[in-house]
Formats: structure tokens, sequence, C-alpha cells
């Protein structure tokens, strides 16, 4: 069926909206760029241990996965533009109060509740709302674009922190990242568009204008009614299992300690931080890859294969730490960035397959276990950092798991996706 010239103008508002949400959670992204550029002086300012500062990234990052399932139920109940500008505006309130703390539960306060909650409520939740509402074609494509956003807004935001931090201090790093995720509050109030049927036109790449979903019940039964019934298959746990294993390679380990562990080889902290963001260049091109390669490839080979490498990887990085950048370390880096988040295309997919309207709840779920093992992997790396004076366990640990996560990933197993419409009631097993 070809739709009216008009109607498929009208289509393209998914692509504005997808902009918008890119923008938003690069945004976001900013004070994701924080710990790992900080730790260092805030050691040297407040004598706080690795394992001190490592915890109040923990709760960050606890907080972070946890609010994920609850924030995609508040989108379907009040709107996603509401819930995003407020997460933005306490976002930009947890970074810029850090100026004025003293001791270590006031760190632990602004940078793990306030900002964990503020980045969970615009989580990969909110990627997959957005693509289960606005597109049918080309959805895993924009799933990879969106999920770069996050992923590398984070990581190319550290040498902008770290040179701040060097050049102006800590404080002024902080209320940067405040501005930045401020200033993209009015952006998303002015532009950001609910549903396609609020303007009269189906999903991108769809036929058929689906109707707005009645509102269901409250944010926190829809979630727990979601998470109850997916925690009945086992295709929920081998997903889950695998992203605990990725949150913790990924945020909790390499985003925040890598700068630390490579300052403990000579390396400076700005040529540590731009190897960092180096890995959120390519970490762009490998997640929009991973995209296209979701809508075309079995999900479960492309996460098998993410995950093995990637543990192929970490087993071999503690030989490659220098005080200064060797080519092999270059390697590893871009490698690193091609797969950074690469497994969230396909792990957005498997939960569409196997959980279909509910997806972006009980994908919320999923990626809450991500944050749990980044906040494990985040404390467990710093004490283990504290005690033995060397990361190099924590890197070969990680290394396994990730090994480990490949074969999980091959174990999940359900029907095929639905025709697209979006927000979903009841999962179905």
């Amino acid at each position: 069926m070809s739709l009216p010239g008009g109607v498929r103008s009208k289509q393209n508002l998914a692509w504005v909206v997808a902009g918008v949400a890119f923008v938003a959670l690069v945004g976001a992204a900013a004070f994701r760029a924080t710990p790992g550029a900080l730790i260092q002086p805030l050691r040297e300012e407040f004598g706080w241990s690795t394992g001190t500062i490592g915890l109040a990234v923990s709760v960050n990052l606890l907080l972070f996965g946890l609010t994920a399932p609850f924030a995609a139920a508040l989108m379907e109940r009040f709107g996603v533009r509401r819930v995003v500008a407020s997460a933005l505006t306490l976002v930009a309130v947890g970074s810029g109060l850090t100026v004025f703390m003293t001791t270590a539960w006031q760190l632990v306060l602004f940078w793990g509740v306030l900002v964990g909650l503020g980045t969970g409520s615009m989580a990969l939740a909110f990627v997959a709302t957005i693509t289960g509402r606005w597109f049918v074609k080309h959805r895993g494509l924009v799933t990879g674009v969106l999920t770069a956003g996050g992923a590398t807004g984070q990581l190319v935001f550290l040498p902008v922190v770290a040179a701040l931090s060097e050049s102006s201090g800590w404080r002024t790093a902080s209320l940067v990242v405040s501005a930045a995720a401020l200033a993209v509050v009015p952006l998303v109030l002015l532009l950001l568009r609910e549903h396609p049927a609020d303007v009269g036109v189906p999903p991108y790449g769809g036929t058929e204008v689906v109707p707005v979903p009645a509102t269901g019940p409250g944010a926190a039964r829809r979630a727990i009614g979601a998470l109850t019934s997916a925690a009945r298959t086992g295709p929920f746990w081998f997903l889950a299992a695998g992203f605990a294993i990725c949150g913790a390679t990924t945020n909790g380990l390499v985003g925040t300690h890598f700068i630390p562990a490579a300052h403990d080889h000579g390396m400076p902290t700005t040529t540590a931080a731009g190897l960092l963001a180096l890995v959120g260049v390519f970490d762009i091109a490998g997640t929009v890859l991973s995209g296209w390669l979701t809508d075309r490839v079995d999900s479960r080979v492309l996460l098998a294969v993410y995950y093995a490498l990637r543990g192929a990887s970490l087993l071999v990085l503690p030989q490659l730490f220098h005080d200064s950048v060797h080519p092999s370390m270059l390697v590893f880096i871009i490698f690193y960035g091609l797969d950074w988040v690469a497994t969230v295309p396909p792990t957005v997919a498997l939960c569409r397959e196997v959980f279909g309207l509910s997806a972006p709840v009980v994908f919320g779920w999923v990626f809450a276990s991500h944050q749990i093992g980044a906040a494990f992997a985040a404390t467990a790396a710093g004490l283990t950092r504290d005690h033995l004076g060397d990361y190099a366990p924590a890197w070969y640990v990680a290394g396994a798991l990730s090994i480990g996560a490949a074969f999980l990933s091959m174990k999940v197993r359900g029907r095929r996706p639905e025709p697209a419409t979006p927000d979903a009631d009841p999962v179905r097993a």
C-alpha cells in the first residue's frame, strides 16, 4: 500500500524526533564522562580512596539501571517530553551541587543518587521507546545511532572534562557538565513529539496510523508486572546475564577505571582521556554498523561474536599499558570502540522478538542488569586496586566473563517479531 505524498513527507518527522533524542542523549552523557576523569583530582584534594569514589560511581550506575524500567513506564503514562526534560534538569542539579561538597557522603548523594536517577530516566529504554513508536523501517539502524549518541557523548566529553579539570579545577568541569545537560531542555520541550498518531501519520516505514494506546496502570505496577512476566522465561535471564557482563566490561570497568589504570603506568590523565574519547569516535561506526547488521543477521550470532571478541581483547589489555601510547594500545582502543555498545541493537531486537509489544519496559529491566554489573565492577575494580596495587586481575576476570556471555547469547530463543506497534501491555512469554 502506497502512502500519499503529504503523509510520506510528514513521516519524516520521525527523523526530527530521532535527532532531538540523539542530542538529549548526548547532553545527558556529559556526566557519564565525569567520574573517570575526576577520580585522581578527588583523591588528591579530599584524600578519598579509589574504593570510596568507586562506591559513588556504583550507586550512580545502579540507579541508572534500576530507574530505566520505571522511566519507560513513566514515559507511557506522562509522556516522553516531560520525563526527558525532568531527567536532564536532575542531571544538571546533581552535577552542579558537587562543587559544594566536602564529604564522601555528599559525593554519593550528588554523583550517585541525583545524577543516577536523572541519567537512568534517559537510559536505553528511552531509545527502545522512541524507535518502537516512530520506526518500522530502519529500526535497528536508528537504535544503533541513538545508542551511539549516549555512549559516544560520554566518551567524547572525557578530554574536555580532563582538560578543564587540569587547567581550571574539577569544579569548573562539573559546572560545564551541568550546563551541557541544562542546555538541551528547551530543545526537548519544543521539538520532541510523543506519537506519530499525534500528527496523523504511520511510524516511518509503516502503512497504517497506530492509535495512541490508552493509559495503562501506574508506572510502578506496569514495570513490576513486566518483570514478573518476563522473569518466568529463560530468554530473559540469558539476556539479563549477558547484559550484566556487558555493563561490567564497559561502564563499570573500562569507562570508570581505564584512566586511573593508565595513570598507574605513568600515562598523563589527559592522554588516557583522549584514548577513551577515541573509543567514542569508533563507537559511532561500530554501533551504527551493528544496527545495520541487526536488520539483516541473527541477533544471537551478533551478540556471541561481539562478546567473544571483547573478552579476548580484555585478556591482553594488562600487557598494553605504558607511560605513552604504543601502536598495540591504539589497536585495542579502535577495536574496543567498535565493540563498545554494539551489543545494544541486537539485544533490543531480541527483547522485541521474545517479548513483543512489552519490549521497551522489559528491555528496561535487561538494561538494569547491565548497570548492576557495571556497579559491581566499578566497586570491585577499585577495591582490587586499593588492596593489590594493580588493576590486572580485574581485566582478566572481565575477559573471561565476556567469553561466557557469548555462550549465553546463543541460548536465547523466542518467537519472530510482530508488526511494530508501540507501547504494549502484558508480556507474552
